[in-house]
Formats: structure tokens, C-alpha cells, sequence
């Protein structure tokens, strides 16, 4: 199987907005009874005043971003199959839409997801199914690597607010997605890792708002990230040229620097990969260097931790996934990671403890590979803080 390839401002809301927002649970409101079914089993007592805090509370988003996904799924989820509710009433867009959120984000069964919205688990399968799909097809409205100078001089002007990096274009890791096969799944030894559990890689590459900008899902978890990372369409466009290929600066009159991201030791150092200094007797320069680095990248941990947190089905062990459409399921959540990024910007993108892991027991793998230029190039950095 081929792998897939602002501060904050306090918002003064008009009645005739705050309307708009409330949900009654009505179906002039596009959902079905299964509202007041969920709000009981997530505040532990009826929703009396069925507002936004309510609703963010369930979905993790308020109710304008719902609507916002509602719109861009609409003419997929809607040209086909109508699905109903087992009493027979007919689900809305809303209603499949806060279904395949609520799989997504809660990681429950099919079953338990099904009992709650009162479908049958097969609808729960069929209708999640289909929002990924139309998720999918939207990716380039929210998960794409900068097309234009100006994208990409915002991306590298945030991460210098880090801790100084300059042209830093991304941070780049990876992360473990846990599944449950048997011994009767054929191919259950292939995805068996080095903590010999099953597992499915996710390589990203985000900017400093933990932003996903590019993604690789698909390998199995035995592999080690510089292979993943040397397999990616990312890879290949860099080397050739196709991609951080944009303007360079000077760090000094003689000292010029190109565009880069940046990795942690299991990545090898390239000409647009910088990753820190291997070894225990470093100088102060590089020690310096190091904290730098490794302040800016671990944006990428928080992305993951985030991700996971807020999309809890690929944050557990997944029973018996289809393999062929876990990337695509995974995908599907870095999307939509993105969408509240870009819909959500007057709430705390800091809502998880950074102390939390995203692939918890895996060690810090190690590689040694080291290219000439890219020495050069990190060199050049620390002359250049060492400098200032």
C-alpha cells in the first residue's frame, strides 16, 4: 500500500449573533434529538442554557466553524446515499456531520458512537467514511505548503520570533498511530515496529502556529524517520530543487544563507535540513545553537500533541483498521487540525500541557548521516549568533 502523500481579542457578541449561535435542538436547527442525548452524557445533566460553551464542549469548535465544515462538505455528503436515524426520521447534513466529528474527535466505537446519535453502527462507518472523503478533497484550502513569497516570509518571521532562526521555513517530526491487528490479520508482522506493536508513521512538517504545511501517512511503524522522510515527495522536490528554493539572506556581507527546515537528531543534516550537533563535548556556540534549534522545532511535538488530543481516533489503539484507508483518516484529522487553526483565532491554541507525549515509550532514534553543505550551513548559524 502506497503511503499518502495572533493575540487574543476578547469578541463582543450581538444578541442577533448569539442567536445564531444557540442550538434548540430543534429541526429548524438541522439536528436531532440525539442533541440532548449528548449534552446529558457530556456535562453529566441537560443542557439548560444549549449555547456555545455547550457546543465547543462536545465538538471542540464553536458553532461557526462547525458551520463552516458543514459548508464544505455539503455537496459531497449530500449528491448520494440519504442515511436516517433507526427511528426512520432522515439525518440532516448537520446531524452527519456532528456524527463524524464526534467518531473523529471522541475515538468511541461504532457502536457506542452509533447508540449515542441513535443509528446503526453501520451508518456510524458509512457516514464518518464519506466526510473524510469530502474533507479530503478540500486539503488544498487548508493543508498545503506556501505558494506565494509573502506566505512563506510570515512562516520564517514566526519562527525567528522563537528563538531567532532565520529563514527557517518549517519544523519537521514524527509520530507513531497505535493499532490492534490479531494474529489472523496476513499481514499483521509488516506493521509491527521496534516496541513490536502495530503501527502506522505520520511525517509532518508545520509552521510556527502548529500548522500542518505537508504530510506523509502510510508506512509502516518499523521504519526509521530518515527513511520515511528520504521516501516523501517533500524529499525528492527539495532535492531537486522544487521546493526551499526561494530567496536567500545574508548574515553577513559575506555570509549568505538559503531556506531550510528544521529536525531533530533522527533526521539527517542536508543543505535545507538543519538539525543539532551530535556529541557530548560541544563548545558553548554549539550548545547555544542546540537549545536555539530544539526550541523552534518542538512546535512540531506540540502540532502532534494537539492532533492527538483533539482527534482522539487516531490517538488510541485503533481495532483492526482498514490500512488502506487509516492515511486517508489521519489526513482527514490534519485537515481539519488545520481548520480550527485558521477558523479558531481568538481561542488558546495552547490548551495542552506541553509536557504531554505524542508517542509515548518510542526513543529518540539517532541518524549519522551528515552532508557537507549542510555542516556549512549550520555552521554559518552559529558564527552568526555567536556574533550578535
Amino acid at each position: 500500500m502506497a503511503p499518502l502523500r495572533g493575540n487574543k481579542r476578547k469578541r463582543k457578541v450581538e444578541n442577533n449573533d448569539e442567536e445564531k449561535f444557540l442550538i434548540s435542538g430543534s429541526p429548524g436547527d438541522g439536528f436531532g434529538e440525539w442533541w440532548d442525548v449528548l449534552t446529558k452524557k457530556t456535562a453529566g445533566e441537560p443542557s439548560t442554557s444549549r449555547g456555545v460553551d455547550s457546543f465547543r464542549a462536545i465538538f471542540g469548535m464553536s458553532r461557526k466553524t462547525f458551520d463552516y465544515i458543514c459548508s464544505l462538505v455539503r455537496d459531497r455528503m449530500m449528491s448520494r446515499t440519504h442515511y436516517t436515524f433507526i427511528n426512520g426520521n432522515p439525518m440532516s447534513l448537520q446531524d452527519q456531520v456532528a456524527l463524524a466529528l464526534r467518531r473523529l474527535g471522541s475515538g468511541n466505537s461504532l457502536i457506542l458512537t452509533g447508540d449515542l446519535f441513535g443509528v446503526h453502527h453501520s451508518t456510524v462507518s458509512q457516514v464518518t467514511w464519506r466526510f473524510v472523503e469530502a474533507i479530503e478533497e478540500k486539503r488544498l484550502l487548508h493543508l498545503v505548503w506556501p505558494s506565494t513569497e509573502e506566505e512563506l516570509a510570515e512562516v520564517k518571521c514566526k519562527f525567528e520570533k522563537i528563538r531567532g532562526l532565520p529563514n527557517c521555513c518549517g519544523a519537521i517530526d514524527t509520530t507513531h498511530i497505535s493499532m490492534q491487528l490479531t494474529s489472523s490479520d496476513q499481514d499483521a508482522n509488516y506493521w509491527l515496529d521496534r516496541k513490536e506493536k502495530h503501527s502506522m508513521i505520520l511525517q509532518a512538517i508545520v509552521d510556527a502556529d502548529m500548522r500542518f504545511l505537508d504530510i506523509v501517512a502510510g508506512w509502516p511503524g518499523k521504519l526509521n524517520e530518515s527513511t520515511v522522510h528520504k521516501s516523501s515527495n517533500f524529499f525528492k522536490k527539495c532535492q531537486n530543487g522544487e521546493i526551499l528554493n526561494g530567496s536567500t539572506i545574508f548574515l553577513s556581507e559575506e555570509t549568505e544563507l538559503g531556506e531550510y527546515i528544521i529536525g531533530d537528531q533522527a533526521f539527517p543534516l542536508l543543505p535545507w535540513l538543519l538539525t543539532p550537533y551530535q556529541g557530548k563535548k560541544l563548545s558553548e556556540r554549539k550548545i547555544d545553537f542546540n537549545k536555539r534549534l530544539i526550541a523552534s522545532q518542538f512546535v512540531a511535538h506540540k502540532a502532534f500533541v494537539r492532533l492527538k488530543e483533539t482527534w482522539k481516533m487516531i490517538k488510541g489503539d485503533l481495532w483492526r483498521p482498514d490500512k488502506n484507508k487509516l492515511p486517508r483518516i489521519i489526513l482527514a484529522c490534519c485537515i481539519l487540525h488545520n481548520i480550527l487553526i485558521d477558523k479558531e483565532k481568538d481561542e488558546d491554541l495552547e490548551q495542552f500541557p506541553s509536557i504531554l507525549l505524542h508517542d509515548p515509550g518510542y526513543k529518540q532514534e539517532v541518524c549519522e548521516a551528515v552532508d557537507k553543505n549542510g555542516s556549512v550551513g549550520r555552521d554559518k548559524l552559529v558564527k552568526y549568533f555567536s556574533g550578535r
